[in-house]
């Protein structure tokens, strides 16, 4: 079995032997042959034991086991005593939630003290298919049915490739002892009520159900491969700068899939996904939200945009102040004009008549009734006018900024400038501004 594990550990370059590696050590079975194999491989092993106080004499007994065992081994221990109760109510977890937080958290903290190549946990092929079974029960992708992976991070389970009764066999066969937890005879946890209750009934149907379903894991990891590739290469065509193209996206087969893909990494749940693919061929303006993202259906996409949770400010502007922090970066240059006087037509400049102007200048948000009077033009237009003619999303009129002289919108910053201001033949000093985008 050692052999076995040894080509499993090289197949998925799980430790490479130059570095220590932390092993998690509990006193059971599965974690004392772990460390045997380890060490009986040649690998240089820190041994690591969390003493949860969740099973009163028994966490003692296997805390001065643990101790034991690894002086007979002549390998270092480390140990630590977490209040697992205390930790889950005060952070609204299940204790197995707590102390899995505790665990890999210190667990971390060793790898880095150490300088350690990676954290040897003892998971093996039967709790993978555990795993694969708790999922499918609960409801999952793809990904949730691959069952345990040999490496995530820096955690490595050389073990995954072989079973619980191989396990048994090894610590029999090298004369090893363990400790038992009594809490793993209950079946009030999933996990060992899937262990104890629902896998002998598989069994009663295929008696190496266990080792078809550790086969189907395998099965779908690859398969999911080849799902998560086709998602990225979907993700290049379907959003740029987060812009979804709907008519992109219902191109692709199973759309309501892929749309959940493409938002999940921006916090949005499945239910909402499914909320808004029911809108994608609806009118504009509906507005959906994930913990840190919005997303507007706007017409031929979904625009996606960062919650910020700030007000909008009004920032003023006076020349000679060189350290004012500007959300959008304004270079001033006041120019006294001549008659060859060019001006660059680009929306990224602006020409003011300099002595027209009332400082200090404000930059703001639109707001509603804000106008103006369009550059070359003689009437007034609303703004909100000038976004819809635009075709402005609501998240592009949130990001544009206003120049105001006094109470008049003087320049749409990037896109129009107002006509009450603009240079004339008695102009003398012209502002100009550029804005760098």
């Amino acid at each position: 079995m050692k052999e076995q594990i040894q080509q499993y550990i090289i197949q998925h370059q799980l430790l490479s032997g130059e570095k220590p590696v932390v092993v998690g050590i509990s006193g059971g079975a599965d974690s004392v042959a772990l460390l045997h194999i380890l060490v009986s491989l040649g690998y240089k092993c820190i041994a690591a034991h969390c003493n949860f106080n969740l099973r009163g004499d028994e966490s003692f007994r296997d805390e001065q086991f643990t101790i034991d065992f690894t002086k007979r081994l002549q390998v270092p221990l480390c140990k630590i005593s977490f209040e697992t109760n205390k930790y889950a109510q005060e952070n609204r977890l299940s204790v197995e939630m707590a102390a899995r937080e505790l665990r890999y958290r210190w667990f971390e903290e060793l790898l880095n003290t150490y300088d350690a190549d990676a954290v040897a946990v003892a998971h093996h092929r039967d709790d993978s298919v555990e795993t694969l079974l708790i999922n499918l029960t609960r409801g999952s992708g793809i990904t949730g049915l691959t069952g345990i992976k040999p490496k995530n991070g820096n955690v490595v389970r050389p073990l995954l490739c072989v079973s619980r009764e191989d396990i048994y066999a090894y610590i029999e066969n090298n004369g090893l002892e363990y400790v038992t937890d009594s809490s793993n005879s209950s079946d009030i946890y999933t996990r060992n009520f899937i262990r104890l209750k629902v896998i002998p009934l598989l069994e009663e149907i295929n008696p190496s159900v266990k080792a078809s379903l550790a086969r189907t894991a395998n099965h779908l990891y690859d398969a999911s491969l080849i799902y998560n590739h086709s998602i990225e290469e979907a993700r290049k065509v379907i959003i740029q700068n987060n812009r979804l193209s709907i008519s992109a996206l219902l191109s692709f087969p199973a759309p309501a899939t892929i749309l959940y893909e493409m938002l999940k990494p921006y916090g949005f749940s499945r239910t909402v996904c499914e909320s808004i693919f029911t809108v994608l061929e609806k009118d504009s303006g509906k507005i959906f939200y994930s913990s840190t993202h919005r997303l507007l259906k706007d017409r031929s996409d979904l625009l996606i945009d960062v919650l910020s949770g700030e007000e909008s400010k009004a920032y003023l502007i006076n020349l000679e102040d060189d350290n004012v922090d500007l959300p959008v970066e304004l270079k001033p240059e006041i120019v006294v004009i001549k008659e060859d006087y060019q001006i660059e037509k680009d929306r990224k400049f602006a020409y003011f008549d300099f002595d027209k102007l009332s400082f200090p200048l404000v930059l703001r948000h639109w707001q509603e009734g804000d106008w103006f009077v369009p550059f070359g033009m003689k009437g007034k237009k609303k703004i909100s006018d000038y976004f819809s003619d635009k075709k402005f999303s609501l998240f592009d009129k949130e990001k544009t900024w206003l120049l105001c002289s006094g109470q008049d919108v003087i320049w749409i910053v990037g896109e129009r400038t107002d006509n009450r201001y603009r240079i004339e033949k008695t102009t003398k000093r012209v502002l100009k501004l550029k804005f760098i985008d």
